[in-house]
């Protein structure tokens, strides 16, 4: 089966682009934000979910990367003294999600948890300029000729054409508009956890349906170009190893490979930190590698903070 990635953008009708969008990196680089102040909260934050907060030796998966997700959150919340609109934000958990589409002759659809949601009251604004959205025109959508691009989706009988947000978004409440996906990977064992290019791909694939519904919320099932695109964010880690994502949806007109296309940003396999060493390691009574976190990479916490500061500031 070739990469999911590469699928995904088929599936979606989506062009790539490498790295994060200049919005997200816009925050990231802005001084004036004082993102680097936290950066001694984030290292402790780590330590505390790898080293601190259990009794074993070496705590496994399952608990510490919850724990490194909530810890980092709640850095994330501290920002919100400097901007007050930070509270307007919820988190949302076991979000199911429907979506249905049709690409060529073939009736999709996405369901299931997607993860961990954050609504926010107001809607992320388009990072693509109006210029880059027609660009996509140009793009060629790669094929994978001749195997089928749906060779290993499960087949269904379809009875409903489901667009669902889910309880998430009931009429009436206030924080209506997705802002980000974080996928977990908590697994202990690495065969039960997505790989990182599979992980990209569910993210991609539900960073979509979450669009796509809301887009036809908004708007209808009417395919069309979308005068104010859907940004949906996503964030996956298995407790060291973070993938970002963001994803622009300009077209609900999914059917054929021609016209506009839809945008993600990826920034794939950046690591938090490089080791997490619970227990001093002696040789002949000489520590050779001490207890702690080593290798920690500030860029990588920053990029988890500007998502998350992403639409307000």
């Amino acid at each position: 089966v070739f990469p999911g990635v590469r699928q995904a953008q088929w599936l979606t009708k989506t062009k790539l682009v490498e790295g994060l969008p200049p919005a997200v990196q816009g925050i990231m680089d802005n001084p004036a934000l004082g993102l680097q102040e936290l950066e001694e909260r984030a290292k402790h934050a780590v330590s505390h979910a790898r080293l601190w907060d259990t009794a074993e030796v070496a705590p496994r998966r399952e608990q510490y990367c919850p724990v490194l997700f909530e810890n980092l959150i709640h850095i994330c919340r501290l920002m919100s003294g400097k901007y007050p609109a930070l509270n307007k934000r919820m988190l949302a958990r076991n979000c199911r999600i429907a979506a249905t589409w049709e690409r060529e002759s073939i009736l999709l659809q996405v369901r299931g948890l997607s993860g961990i949601l954050m609504n926010s009251m107001a809607p992320i604004p388009p990072v693509a300029s109006k210029e880059e959205i027609l660009a996509t025109k140009e793009h060629v959508l790669e094929t994978f000729y001749p195997i089928a691009p749906t060779i290993d989706l499960q087949e269904v009988n379809v009875y409903k054409e489901l667009n669902d947000t889910g309880q998430c978004f009931r009429d009436g409440y206030p924080y209506s508009h997705p802002h980000t996906l974080f996928f977990l990977e908590s697994a202990n064992v690495r065969t039960d956890r997505f790989r990182p290019e599979q992980l990209r791909a569910k993210m991609l694939m539900f960073a979509f349906g979450n669009a796509l519904a809301k887009a036809k919320a908004l708007h209808g099932n009417d395919p069309k170009v979308l005068e104010q695109p859907v940004v949906v964010q996503s964030i996956g880690t298995d407790g060291q190893l973070f993938q970002f994502m963001v994803f622009q949806l300009n077209t609900t007109d999914l059917v054929s490979n021609d016209g506009i296309k839809n945008l993600v940003w990826i920034d794939s396999d950046q690591n938090l930190y490089e080791r997490a060493q619970c227990v001093p390691e002696v040789k002949k009574r000489v520590v050779t590698k001490p207890a702690g976190i080593s290798g920690f990479q500030p860029d990588t916490f920053k990029k988890f903070l500007a998502l998350y500061l992403h639409g307000t500031v």
